[in-house]
This record gives C-alpha cells, sequence and structure tokens, in this order.
C-alpha cells in the first residue's frame, strides 16, 4: 500500500510502500496524534519512518499500482 505524509512547514512529503494494512496504518496515525507520540511505519524494505505526531499535516493512504508486462494495456 502506499502512503504519504505530509508534514506541517515541511514543502515535500514523505512517499513509501508499506505491507501493512490500511487498519494498522491509521490505528498508529490516530494514536499517535491522539498522544503526541511518534509515529512509526515500516516501508516494504523493512526500513522505519518515523514522524512526530505533533508535526502532522495529512496522512494519504491508497492502494499501489500495479505495474504490467508487456506492451498491452488492461
Amino acid at each position: 500500500m502506499e502512503v504519504k505524509i505530509g508534514v506541517q512547514n515541511v514543502a515535500r512529503e514523505i512517499t513509501f510502500e508499506t505491507d501493512a494494512s490500511s487498519q494498522d496504518v491509521a490505528k498508529a496515525v490516530a494514536e499517535a496524534v491522539e498522544k503526541g507520540t511518534m509515529l512509526t511505519l515500516t516501508d516494504e524494505k523493512g526500513r522505519q519512518v518515523l514522524v512526530p505526531g505533533t508535526v502532522l499535516g495529512y496522512v494519504s493512504l491508497g492502494e499501489s499500482e500495479r505495474r504490467g508486462v508487456g506492451f498491452g494495456t488492461l
């Protein structure tokens, strides 16, 4: 799943792919914002993404686009 995180006062957003479900990501975001703690997510390669919950601007969750193989369209 693709995750985009907007951080307050930062022009660029953080974008990465994760194997976590949308419910798990939404729960982690809600907890970080509510408690003012660090949002910790793990991408597909096992790297951790850490963002303070107090500076989150937005979080966008969406399915990653599947790339086709060959010249045909689906």
